[in-house]
């Protein structure tokens, strides 16, 4: 498989820009805490993947959704992601204040809400499943997950060394990331809805 899918998914999971939730969620834990929290976020972020890619499919089938249909809503989503990330935003980041409380509370905010929903949410899992209709040997299959252990990876790096990451990028540094990678992540968008209303509308292939 080319490596289009596992740019889309940097763009969109960044775990650059999920490093000031960490910090703000990681205030006050011991460091065999905060070594614990890397290692289940970055678990949960290539289960989550590698569920999606391995089952995600059969999950349309059983509810009777097209994958054209997914493509159009899922480029919809992408693409919203996308400004979200040109105004440097996290593309994912969808939590209340409530939730933000709620999670400050508990003793493990790994799962929900670094992973669920901060690193990987909707936008993240409906380019997943696209991209593994796209798959057409095992081998591709097997690259597809491969793909969640790269970003599990970087997950586990940018956690791990988020004080310092936080410390020479500065704020300015990790919003001009995410902007650059929202810009990509944006033309992508396109390219998969387009894809999804030619299956649809066949006349608009011209």
């Amino acid at each position: 498989m080319e490596l289009k899918p596992l740019i889309t998914l940097l763009a969109i999971v960044n775990p650059l820009a999920i490093v000031p939730f960490f910090i703000h969620y990681t205030q006050g834990f011991s460091e065999a805490q905060r070594r614990r929290t890397v290692l289940i976020a970055s678990f949960s972020s290539f289960a989550v993947i590698a569920a999606c890619a391995l089952l995600g499919l059969q999950i349309l089938d059983f509810f009777g959704i097209s994958l054209a249909s997914f493509q159009v809503g899922g480029g919809m989503l992408l693409l919203n992601s996308a400004l979200s990330m040109l105004n440097a935003q996290p593309a994912e980041a969808r939590t209340t204040q409530d939730e933000v409380d709620d999670a400050n509370a508990r003793t493990s905010i790994a799962v929900v809400p670094l992973t669920i929903p901060l690193l990987t949410g909707p936008a993240s899992m409906s380019t997943v499943v696209i991209y593994a209709d796209q798959a057409r040997t095992l081998l591709q299959h097997a690259a597809l997950v491969g793909y969640g252990v790269v970003i599990g990876l970087a997950t586990a790096i940018c956690f791990t060394l988020a004080v310092p990451i936080e410390r020479a990028l500065g704020k300015t540094g990790i919003n001009v990331m995410t902007r650059i990678m929202g810009l990509i992540l944006a033309a992508i968008s396109v390219e998969v809805m387009a894809a999804g209303l030619i299956k649809i509308f066949p006349v608009l292939a011209g």
